[in-house]
């Protein structure tokens, strides 16, 4: 589907902003981080706009990138016998934080997102 034309004013809750929406939701409780993941992995079947498939592809690496650094934070953690527990996840919060608040305001846009194979941001 392309050529919908873009929201001229207010919140538009297009289908990556509201993956972006219920990753951000995970802050809260966790479990909306599955809920979007598996909506991305839907919607990705799915007829959609061209700018909607990087961000598509963008959800999903984070959420498996994401759950990898918990992972290895876990690790970590472990090794430094609960003390890194301070350090590793805050800064794997902070990763996906910043990960998703990119592609909330690049979908409010309705823009893709440029390097979608990073790991940064």
């Amino acid at each position: 589907m392309t050529g919908t034309p873009a929201t001229t004013g207010g919140f538009d809750f297009n289908r990556p902003t509201i993956i972006a929406l219920l990753y951000l939701g995970a802050f809260l409780v966790a479990i909306t981080t599955f809920v979007g993941v598996i909506f991305a992995y839907l919607w990705r079947q799915e007829p959609h706009e061209d700018w909607e498939d990087s961000h598509l592809r963008w959800h999903v690496r984070t959420f498996w990138m994401g759950l990898g650094l918990c992972v290895l934070a876990a690790v970590g953690t472990l090794l430094t016998l609960g003390i890194g527990a301070f350090i590793f996840f805050p800064l794997v919060a902070i990763w996906f934080a910043v990960r998703t608040i990119k592609a909330l305001l690049a979908a409010q846009k309705r823009a893709p997102i440029p390097n979608v194979e990073t790991w940064l941001f």
